[in-house]
């Protein structure tokens, strides 16, 4: 076990104004730098000692990494917008309430204030393995510590495992890849669009990042289309504690519907493996049938198929199943 200690290595401290300031310093120290926004994840990593980055460029100081403003009926979001302004602003609580519901549950009020939504979507996992600095798969090692037949394993994957059972631990990312968004990426190289779905990088494509983000990127806004502004929503979350906590298992949709059946249909379940899981599958099963109990049967049936309990977290395949249930009825009734 690594050696906890509360002194953070020295670095040098960038404080931009500018993004264009932020793409300038990030080209010049690619890997080695480190990019904050609110703190929240850097904070435990720098204090424990456990990243170790020359540079650490905070932006707080950036003023057009922040704010919100509408897109064609969509919202374009500023990456280091606080959730706080997420959850209260009235465009996205009108247009894509999904969005503030689930930023809403985030961690408590004061994390909130100071937590961007750029960071909640791109922290690290929670793993504590990984995060007390043990040298596994995603740490450079040859060893899932987790994945062992004396781990400790009740908050990880029970889906997509390649090597790493960690889990993606964010509440907005489900909610962002249910309304379709897009992840603006700029670089010295320029802007690049990803889909929300894609941001998200599993340990099959690379086991040491959870993002697309490469050195030398920053994330400087999240594009949410018309497509589903006013749609109806489900967003829920199950965690230990009511307050601070990440999720055990959180479910976002948005649907819509003709004539009592669904339209068009997304939904999106996290913490169930390392990238939120758009549930194809369970979208296709559903389209035009009722919304009711047997069509919420069939969605949680093929929602858990594949699902692999390790030796603590059995418990999230019937969970799994039983919030997807929920989302496709839409309503909050016992399963």
């Amino acid at each position: 076990m690594a050696v906890i200690h509360d002194v953070m290595p020295a670095f040098e401290l960038f404080q931009p104004a500018t993004t264009a300031d932020v793409v300038n310093l990030l080209s010049q120290h690619g890997s080695s730098a480190w990019v904050m926004a609110g703190g929240m994840d850097s904070f435990d990593w720098l204090k424990d000692r456990i990243k170790r980055p020359s540079v650490v460029i905070d932006l707080s100081q950036v003023a057009d990494l922040r704010g919100i403003k509408d897109l064609d009926g969509g919202l374009e979001i500023g990456a280091g917008t606080t959730l706080t302004e997420v959850v209260r602003h009235p465009m996205v609580r009108d247009r894509f309430g999904l969005l503030a519901e689930a930023a809403e549950l985030v961690a408590s009020p004061q994390i909130r204030n100071q937590g961007t939504l750029g960071g909640n979507v791109s922290q690290d996992t929670r793993c504590w393995y990984y995060r007390a600095g043990w040298s596994c798969y995603r740490a450079g090692g040859n060893i899932c510590y987790a994945d062992t037949p004396t781990a400790i394993n009740r908050e990880h994957a029970i889906l997509n495992a390649d090597r790493c059972v960690a889990v993606n631990p964010s509440d907005t990312a489900p909610a962002l890849v249910a309304l379709d968004a897009q992840m603006v990426i700029q670089s010295a190289r320029g802007v690049r669009i990803v889909n929300a779905e894609d941001y998200f990088v599993g340990p099959g494509v690379d086991i040491t990042r959870m993002t697309a983000l490469a050195p030398g990127e920053l994330l400087t806004a999240i594009r949410i289309p018309s497509t589903w502004a006013g749609a109806q929503f489900y967003f829920e979350k199950v965690r230990d504690r009511n307050v601070w906590d990440f999720p055990l298992l959180n479910v976002a949709s948005a649907a819509r519907f003709s004539g009592g059946n669904i339209e068009r249909i997304r939904i999106v379940i996290n913490a169930a493996a390392a990238t939120p899981l758009r549930l194809h599958a369970v979208e296709e099963a559903v389209v035009g049938k009722p919304r009711n109990e047997q069509t919420a049967d069939l969605a949680g049936q093929i929602a858990i198929q594949g699902a692999q309990a390790l030796r603590y977290n059995a418990y999230k395949i019937p969970l799994m199943r039983n919030l997807v249930k929920r989302a496709v009825r839409g309503d909050g009734s016992d399963t």
